[in-house]
């Protein structure tokens, strides 16, 4: 997952809102949205599921937990030796752990790790964890979003889909469809906005843009999720290197 925005309000009738989209190589082999089969003794999960490795990216459990992950981009090269960061998403889902605990508990394996960001909501505190720095945060109710840098960190993309998901805040949105445009902007920041994040220049440029597309690497999935009070909307669109693959919708109750 690289750009997820998310409006935290916990005493209204919908406490968090939160739009995602997950960029990846084509080539890595991954199922959509799904109920996944019950592990024993824990929650049953909905989310897509990288194939390759096992986990997630972003998922919701049938109690109303949340969790999404994104990576921390650099030049340097992922290390080849590291457990999938994506069990972590569903490592969260299936238990029953307070996000704090779960936070507190991960920060001391953080270097097991290829760099990460983990989100996590447990129904009461929406969380995240910065794994460079083993740094956990209690976010405050409002607007917030992470790329593929430190929670927050002001990359134009980012900057852009907070203030479009800003402006719908105040509306009463009868279909969650209406926000899936925001998570398909090819815009490109200019040069003067990019981050430097060690990657060539075009690289960075082609990267910019909320939803990526390029021969061999793009945008695979663009995801709406509400938490309500009591019951939960989940949209997944799921795209190749041709475009729009699928798209699926769940509804359930907590």
């Amino acid at each position: 997952m690289c750009l997820i925005a998310w409006n935290w309000q916990p005493a209204s009738a919908t406490p968090l809102l939160l739009l995602a989209n997950r960029d990846e190589f084509y080539a890595r082999p991954a199922l959509p949205l799904h109920w996944w089969e019950p592990a024993a003794n824990s929650a049953q999960i909905l989310a897509g599921k990288d194939v390759q490795a096992g986990g997630t990216w972003l998922g919701v459990s049938r109690t109303g937990r949340l969790a999404a992950l994104t990576n921390f981009r650099s030049g340097t090269p992922q290390r080849t030796d590291t457990p999938s960061r994506g069990e972590l998403v569903a490592a969260f889902l299936q238990s029953d752990q307070a996000a704090d605990t779960y936070l507190q508990q991960l920060a001391w394996h953080c270097g097991d790790y290829n760099p990460f960001n983990l989100l996590v909501f447990d129904g009461q505190q929406l969380m995240g964890l910065e794994s460079r720095s083993a740094k956990v945060l209690t976010h405050a109710p409002g607007l917030g979003a992470v790329s593929n840098a430190d929670f927050h960190t002001p990359w134009p993309k980012l900057t852009q889909l907070r203030l479009r998901l800003a402006a719908h805040a105040t509306n009463n949105m009868a279909d969650l469809h209406v926000l899936l445009p925001l998570l398909h902007d090819q815009s490109i920041a200019p040069d003067a906005a990019l981050p430097r994040t060690g990657v060539p220049l075009e690289l960075e440029r082609v990267l910019s843009s909320a939803f990526i597309a390029t021969p061999g690497y793009g945008t695979r999935a663009c995801s709406v999720v509400a938490l309500h009070q009591s019951r939960a909307e989940f949209i997944e669109q799921s795209f190749g290197p041709r475009g729009l693959i699928s798209e699926t919708q769940e509804q359930f109750s907590f």
